[in-house]
């Protein structure tokens, strides 16, 4: 059971007991992204959820035969991650799975940056929707 230590406290405000005490200077970041990371959501709305799967051999072999398949997987690990997150959130919403919002954390993101991006993504599937009712 958490308590207040009212007698610790040099900023005047309560900590929690067991918990490290912020001063007051310290403010969260801004969630934001970089230009090239917002052009990177913006590609992903034309991605198809199959992008996100490893091709299996028989795959493979077809594309040797008749035409070879592009690889979307971007070569940075981060800019990937973005991209994964991105395709799924453009397709399904918020429905994503935990271990990709966790591999999405692991190529450090952060929590707000994710809410960010649903949240763009979000209002531009409604904008979108709303444009193709009559």
């Amino acid at each position: 059971m958490a308590y207040l230590d009212f007698s610790q406290t040099e900023t005047g405000t309560a900590a929690f007991a067991g918990q490290p005490r912020k001063s007051i200077d310290e403010n969260p970041a801004k969630a934001a992204l970089s230009p090239l990371e917002w052009s990177v959501v913006a590609l992903a709305q034309n991605d198809r959820l199959s992008s996100l799967k490893r091709p299996g051999r028989i795959a493979l072999a077809m594309g040797r035969v008749f035409q070879p398949r592009t690889n979307p997987e971007l070569a940075d690990p981060k800019l990937e991650a973005l991209r994964r997150i991105a395709v799924i959130a453009w397709h399904r919403g918020y429905a994503i799975a935990s271990h990709e919002i966790n591999a999405f954390m692991a190529a450090g993101f952060s929590l707000a940056q994710y809410e960010l991006v649903l949240a763009s993504i979000s209002r531009s599937r409604n904008a979108r929707n709303q444009r193709a009712l009559p």
